[in-house]
């Protein structure tokens, strides 16, 4: 199957809500997404974006049963490794269902990794949930390390009234 993989626009951030819903939902989290295409419009394609993407596209001819041509994305930011250096972190990789086993998956996380080269990236890291053997699988097969395991890394967050509340104690400092 033919696709293109580029740069989203912000005119994308209506299709890119819509696939992160998708991707919350196949991860039984559909509450846990807070935003909307607004929040990715200014977020990413303000003066200073938190975050990068690229979207996958099909021709017309080849579009979703639902009539959709972008059926894939990758949402993408710069980090720091105070050990290595400059770093890209993969938030989300996401293709629709029905456009799996065509090589976008593959694609955009190639794409992430060639940015993340020409920007000098020493690595490319993701989380990905423990029961998503698919994914784990699949990157896996492409060389990546599952740092649970070989580190024992534990993915840690602050978030609502636990950041709140850090916050707040900045102020006693």
């Amino acid at each position: 199957m033919h696709f293109k993989i580029r740069p989203a626009k912000k005119e994308d951030c209506k299709e890119i809500s819509r696939l992160i819903m998708e991707l919350a939902v196949y991860e039984n989290m559909p509450d846990q997404v807070k935003i909307a295409h607004e929040e990715l419009e200014r977020d990413g394609f303000g003066e200073n974006p938190f975050f990068q993407c690229l979207v996958a596209e099909v021709p017309e001819e080849h579009k979703s049963k639902e009539g959709f041509t972008v059926v894939g994305y990758a949402l993408y930011f710069y980090t720091y490794s105070t050990w290595k250096g400059r770093s890209i972190f993969l938030e989300d990789l996401y293709v629709m269902p029905e456009f799996r086993g065509n090589g976008i998956g593959k694609g955009l996380l190639c794409k992430v990794a060639e940015v993340g080269k020409k920007k000098e990236c020493v690595r490319l890291q993701l989380s990905v949930l423990d029961w998503n053997t698919p994914s784990r699988d699949f990157y896996a097969a492409k060389g990546a390390q599952d740092l649970t395991v070989s580190e024992g890394w534990h993915a840690i967050r602050f978030d609502g009234p636990s950041l709140d509340n850090l916050a707040k104690e900045a102020a006693k400092i």
